[in-house]
């Protein structure tokens, strides 16, 4: 076995163990907040930095850089543009079926259908303080962490032992970016044992193609939070 590919095993084996574990820690605490999330997000920022210092590597290898800042800024703001409209003709797609139909009404999060009003019912949420408050806390707390440790550590580390061998506009697609995204969806699951979660694999498809076409997390960091917050927004607007 190639030491890239088991240094990034041992790494996400570990950093696994360590969420399953922190994600029972529910309570909150004034300032901080829910605890069990904020050590997650430091296990996750930690991570690499061992990880760098094991394999004398510096974290600019692992995408801990803004450069290069403009095509960083033109992907991780211009997918999304791309991306967003056709998601929540999706979501909306998605809900008119599943609640509608009794039989399917499984398929939705628990509660989500009593909310669900249908067409006449959608409308733009009020832009208000609390929304970027969840913003900024889904940029520092929880994109930054997750691309850091899972774009570029161990993409870095998977695209070493498994090169890729064909590349998109410059991001390699293989086995290594369908190994981490595959990592990442796992990674959601020991929070509620939801079987949904595993759908971040295609979201973890893209923020890795990102990062392997920059050689920084700054595109897949400003995607993936700006992803979060969309979906609050489609919450909002579709389920009342």
């Amino acid at each position: 076995m190639k030491a890239e590919l088991k240094h990034a095993l041992i790494a996400f084996f570990a950093v696994a163990a360590a969420v399953a574990l922190l994600n029972r820690l529910d309570f909150e605490v004034a300032v901080i907040g829910h605890v069990g999330g904020a050590l997650v997000a430091v296990t996750l920022l930690y991570a690499p930095v061992v990880v760098s210092w094991r394999r004398r590597e510096d974290l600019a290898s692992y995408g801990f850089t803004a450069a290069p800042l403009r095509r960083g800024l033109a992907i991780g703001l211009g997918v999304p543009l791309l991306v967003f409209p056709l998601f929540a003709a999706g979501y909306y797609a998605f809900f008119s079926v599943v609640c509608t139909q009794g039989d399917l009404g499984f398929m939705a999060p628990p509660g989500a259908c009593l909310q669900f009003d249908g067409a006449a019912e959608l409308s733009l949420p009020a832009l208000q303080g609390g929304l970027a408050q969840f913003a900024l806390v889904h940029l520092v707390v929880v994109a930054l962490p997750e691309e850091l440790f899972f774009r570029g550590c161990l993409l870095y580390l998977l695209e070493k032992a498994i090169p890729p061998r064909r590349r998109i506009m410059g991001g390699g697609v293989g086995w290594a970016l369908v190994i981490s995204a595959a990592m990442f969806a796992l990674i959601h699951l020991p929070r509620d044992g939801d079987l949904r979660s595993l759908a971040t694999f295609f979201p973890g498809l893209l923020f890795g193609w990102m990062r392997s076409a920059t050689g920084s997390i700054l595109a897949p960091t400003i995607a993936h939070a700006s992803s979060n917050v969309f979906i609050r927004i489609l919450d909002q607007m579709v389920l009342r």
